[in-house]
């Protein structure tokens, strides 16, 4: 799979979960079930990696799994615990399960592309 394949569907897939979790805890702050205060503070984390993915900055791509973690474990647990919104609990996991397996992907090859990585330590004897 080609870098610029790779990086279209993880932009894809990041701005569907945006809008779907946005969407999920706009609703549940305006039908009382959250505050306003506990609905941002949701939202705002999933906010925060938007502009490097737009750009593609394989960094980004890197330390963004690790927010994602966070949403896997209220997907996972919202579908364990999920009655009536069983559906959208398996979207949500199936959704942030690719990203999490994408984003490091598209972070290592376009890493290599632009020469990026650790260096290695030279032996100083």
């Amino acid at each position: 799979m080609q870098t610029q394949t790779l990086f279209q569907l993880c932009r894809t897939g990041y701005i569907a979960l945006v809008l779907l979790l946005s969407g999920y805890f706009i609703q549940l702050g305006l039908s009382g079930t959250y505050s306003f205060a506990f609905t941002a503070l949701w939202i705002i984390p999933l906010l925060l990696p938007l502009k490097g993915i737009i750009q593609g900055n394989p960094y980004t791509f890197a330390w963004a799994s690790f927010i994602l973690c966070l949403y896997e474990l209220h997907a996972l647990t919202n579908l364990w615990v999920a009655d009536n919104g069983f559906t959208f609990a398996v979207i949500e996991t199936v959704l942030i399960s690719l990203l999490l397996i994408g984003f490091p992907y598209y972070a290592r090859f376009r890493g290599r592309e632009l020469g990026l990585g650790l260096k290695k330590k030279k032996n100083q004897e």
